[in-house]
């Protein structure tokens, strides 16, 4: 069963988003929330696997939300969910950690699959949130940086969403190898987290 905690201000949409999910015999709405603030303290109590949240949002916003959440609740997921597709929301939920990023326009069916989708460890974008990923000139990374083989497997397992111990199982590594190889990757194209090697996969069109 996976759980989910709604995150939206606006009370009559995590209505909406709660009696779609409610259909699901797989999955479970254990919470709400009006901020990112919010949500994090409720994703404390209730430990949910999937945070669906929405970015703007008064007081604490979603980038705020989503990173507590990341920073400090390693096990669980955040989905964005928001009406808002400029490059600065995408961007700032990209920074924060996110998992996923989708928008309200999406049927209830996509929805449905995107939460199973990022529950499961695949991250998730819509397309022109993922089109716009690819368009942004890459920041941060060295130029006609050679990158092995090895290290273009670690990005793409990343990019699928797998951890370390996945990584390591399916390339027949140690853990503590996987650990050490993408640090040093991180090192290598300047880049400071996993969202970031993602992102830096997408644009050099490495996935």
């Amino acid at each position: 069963m996976i759980k989910v905690l709604i995150a939206d201000d606006v009370a009559v949409l995590r209505m909406g988003l709660k009696a779609v999910l409610a259909g699901e015999p797989d999955i479970t709405v254990v919470g709400e929330a009006g901020n990112g603030k919010e949500a994090y303290e409720l994703a404390l109590r209730l430990e949910p696997d999937v945070v669906l949240m929405d970015m703007r949002m008064p007081d604490f916003d979603g980038g705020y939300g989503t990173r507590q959440i990341k920073d400090k609740l390693k096990g669980i997921k955040v989905l964005v969910l928001t009406t808002f597709d400029d490059k600065e929301t995408v961007e700032k939920a990209m920074a924060s950690g996110a998992d996923g990023y989708i928008l309200k326009e999406m049927d209830s069916a996509q929805v449905i699959n995107s939460i199973k989708a990022v529950a499961g460890g695949i991250n998730v974008f819509c397309d022109n949130v993922f089109q716009a990923i690819k368009k942004e000139p890459v920041k941060q990374a060295p130029k006609n940086l050679d990158l092995t083989e090895r290290e273009v497997d670690f990005l793409r397992l990343i990019c699928e969403g797998y951890d370390n111990k996945e990584i390591a199982a399916e390339l027949f590594l140690a853990e503590g190898t996987v650990r050490n190889s993408i640090s040093k990757l991180l090192e290598k194209l300047k880049l400071k987290d996993r969202t970031q090697l993602a992102v830096y996969a997408i644009k050099n069109n490495l996935v």
